[in-house]
């Protein structure tokens, strides 16, 4: 059976779809990739909310699923919705990879140390309301664009320092570049990051066999509380919001950590909630936030 891989044609797209790739080649399955552009690669001259959110990354992969041009999609979880189109279902989520944000300065400064007045480019509201709520003279400024194209930028001076995901630069090989590395219990990172998923079409059992060897089961416990909480706070990338989850050494419990903010940062509510259930630690943590005042903070 040869297996047609969906994927955005990114350098880290790319190199996401060639790992799941060489991992199903390694399980002796024949596997090609095909490049999908997306929305999201289309249009780079607007904010992310507005042309669709995160979901602007799936939908045209998700379409060729559904048209049964492809057979699975490599999606970073961090841009997949809860709720997914009528006929497709994650069939695995990899181990994930560092979870954390890094700071890239141009003059090698951590984000305590940046001038009063730096620009920090990020097009993300949950990067965007962290930096407020730490720095808030700092001056943030929106910057789209794929993790070169981001560098790039940079380098070029069009901002002081921005932020983007670990594990996309060390999947990349550009980890080096990164000044500070932010620990997330002082700057938590999106629901999902760091994790790759695997979407195929519902009831192709052949795919989603050959997929189930690559499941992580940690991963997926840790990620399945983060998406309950974002499920359960009704969140998208509209939404200034972080979570992180891991699961405890000892006895197996999820404890998953969350914050909720207006997208300037302030009313920055952090909460935490821990469970043998990952499904019930996420309700339990939005049902807290909720009780606590985010639906006022989401509505802006």
């Amino acid at each position: 059976m040869l297996i047609r891989i969906g994927s955005r044609g990114s350098a880290l797209a790319l190199w996401q779809a060639e790992h799941v790739r060489q991992r199903l080649a390694a399980l002796g399955h024949e596997a090609t990739i095909r490049v999908i552009i997306t929305t999201g690669d289309r249009i780079q001259d607007r904010r992310l909310d507005v042309v669709g959110g995160k979901g602007a990354f799936l939908k045209e992969i998700e379409e060729a699923m559904l048209a049964e041009e492809v057979d699975l999609a490599v999606h970073s979880l961090k841009d997949v919705p809860t709720a997914l189109p009528a006929g497709l279902r994650l069939c695995a989520v990899l181990e994930r990879a560092d979870p954390r944000d890094a700071l890239l300065s141009r003059a090698g400064l951590g984000l305590k140390k940046l001038p009063a007045g730096a620009r920090v480019g990020t097009a993300s509201l949950r990067r965007r309301a962290q930096v407020g709520a730490l720095r808030p003279d700092l001056v943030l400024q929106d910057l789209r664009g794929n993790v070169d194209t981001r560098i790039r930028k940079l380098g070029e001076g069009e901002c002081d320092a921005l932020l983007l995901a670990v594990a996309g630069l060390e999947r990349l090989g550009r980890r080096g570049e990164a000044t500070e590395v932010l620990e997330p219990d002082v700057f938590l990172p999106a629901p999902g990051q760091g994790a790759i998923a695997l979407e195929c079409r519902q009831g192709d059992e052949s795919v989603a066999s050959a997929a189930g060897p690559l499941r992580h089961a940690p991963t997926e416990r840790a990620v399945a509380a983060e998406r309950a909480l974002l499920a359960g706070l009704h969140g998208g990338c509209n939404v200034p919001l972080g979570a992180y989850a891991q699961e405890e050494r000892e006895g197996g419990a999820v404890r998953l950590t969350a914050f909720v903010a207006r997208p300037d940062g302030s009313g920055l509510l952090r909460g935490q909630a821990r469970d043998a259930d990952p499904l019930r630690a996420g309700a339990a943590l939005a049902e807290q936030l909720l009780a606590r005042g985010a639906g006022e903070l989401m509505r802006g």
